[in-house]
């Protein structure tokens, strides 16, 4: 995921009519990129979600996240949300714990 792939996502959620969207991410930089969308997205519900296990293993947690986070998009107030295991946190009290491979809070 490069600054060019976050500018092309940003400019496809500023053109979208939606006020609430999900956008599926890798989990190695998805903070990163909630932390760019919300420096530019101010009027819209934004939940970033991917799995920790990728689904061509067999038993990934992805639609499990895919559902979680379509709950969450639809009843969240405007913001930047990162939905994983279960959870919902705010893109910026958020961090991606490499030991576990879960999120937590980061604050």
């Amino acid at each position: 995921m490069t600054n060019d792939d976050r500018q092309r996502i940003i400019r496809s959620i500023k053109r979208s009519t939606a006020d609430r969207v999900i956008v599926t991410h890798g989990t190695d930089t998805m903070v990163k990129t909630a932390k760019a969308i919300a420096a530019t997205i101010h009027d819209k519900t934004v939940v970033l979600v991917g799995a920790i296990i990728p689904y061509k293993f067999g038993s990934s947690d992805g639609l499990f996240n895919l559902g979680a986070a379509l709950a969450f998009a639809q009843t969240l107030p405007h913001g930047v949300y990162v939905a994983m295991n279960g959870r919902v946190l705010p893109y910026d009290n958020c961090r991606k714990n490499r030991k576990t491979g879960a999120f937590e809070k980061s604050k």
